[in-house]
C-alpha cells in the first residue's frame, strides 16, 4: 500500500464483503481495521477480498469489543 488510491481500493474491496459493517484502511500503519459479522464475513472471506484487489492481508486477532 502507497498510496490514498491504494487506501480506496482496499476500502472498497472490505466494504463490499457481505457482513463487514465497517472498514478504515491507514496508509501509515499500512493496517486496515474491520468490524464485521464474522458468521458472514470470516477473516478467510476478507483476507480473499484484499487478495483479490491486489493486495496481501493476513487476519489479526480480534480486539475484544468495548462495554
Amino acid at each position: 500500500m502507497t498510496c490514498e488510491g491504494c487506501v480506496q481500493t482496499i476500502t472498497a474491496a472490505l466494504k463490499a464483503v457481505p457482513g463487514v459493517k465497517s472498514a478504515e484502511v491507514s496508509l501509515q500503519d499500512k493496517k486496515a481495521t474491520v468490524v464485521a459479522d464474522e458468521a458472514e464475513a470470516p477473516a478467510s472471506r476478507i483476507e480473499a477480498a484484499v487478495s483479490q484487489a491486489g493486495y496481501k492481508a493476513t487476519a489479526l486477532p480480534a480486539s475484544p469489543a468495548p462495554k
